[in-house]
């Protein structure tokens, strides 16, 4: 008599490795996955005050610029077009006309830049503590840097060391007024440095690299001349009266 063969089950699959194997495969795509990163704008931001101090700022050191509720541009008290807002910008880096209204810019020359540093090099020899001897090298390092300027761009006019572009918007002020108004500053500081280092270098700033020991000391010199002084005052409401 034939006997029925015992029909099989289907053999189960061993998963004890499966949870290794995702666990290597999640740090794999971990590992090899790029992540967008946000880009910010740079900006000068206003220093933390400790204590309330009375500062003497002169008005033709500052260019403001406010934005209101309503989107409305005003330059300096006056309404303004965006599309003017770069030339205006520009016209107060360089004051091309020794306006009164705008910032006295001052002629950095090599003898001035050699005496200072010889000044601040026997300051920091002297100095009675660590914290003067650091406030003298940093006061150092600043004519050395302007002294390698002149060398590169020749004689030069800089800004005061208070003159800035300070912009203040509106409680409501759209977010695409606001970047607007940031590209057209940041256009106006760029093109004066293009065009500088197109006439004292033959090449655009923009084509200078910042990792090229080179292109360093090029793109330090132009920046001292044209800084990016843009500083972002807290949004108020404007469209409350003042009292």
């Amino acid at each position: 008599m034939l006997k029925k063969r015992k029909r099989e089950g289907v053999q189960e699959i061993n998963a004890g490795s499966m949870a290794d194997i995702a666990f290597l495969l999640l740090i794999f795509f971990l590992v090899t996955t790029t992540m967008d990163t946000d880009a910010g704008i740079l900006r000068l931001l206003p220093p933390v005050v400790e204590d309330e101090v009375i500062m003497d700022v002169n008005k033709r050191d500052v260019y403001e610029v406010l934005v209101n509720d309503a989107d409305m541009l005003l330059v300096e008290g006056q309404m303004m077009d965006i599309k003017e807002l770069r030339a205006g910008a520009k016209e107060f880096m360089t004051n091309p006309a020794n306006s009164v209204d705008l910032p006295e810019k001052r002629r950095v020359t090599a003898a001035e830049c050699q005496q200072k540093i010889g000044e601040f090099k026997s300051y920091v020899a002297s100095a009675a503590n660590a914290e003067a001897k650091d406030g003298f090298q940093k006061s150092l390092d600043k004519w050395e840097d302007k002294l390698t300027a002149v060398k590169l761009l020749g004689e030069f006019s800089e800004l005061p060391p208070n003159a800035v572009i300070s912009l203040q918007t509106g409680s409501k002020t759209s977010y695409d007024m606001y970047v607007k108004v940031q590209n057209e500053l940041e256009a106006g500081i760029r093109e004066l440095r293009e065009e500088l280092s197109k006439e004292k270098f033959g090449r655009k700033f923009s084509e200078l690299d910042d990792k090229n020991e080179e292109d360093q000391p090029l793109i330090k010199a132009v920046r001292l001349v044209y800084p990016q002084r843009v500083s972002e005052a807290e949004p108020v409401d404007v469209t409350k009266k003042k009292p």
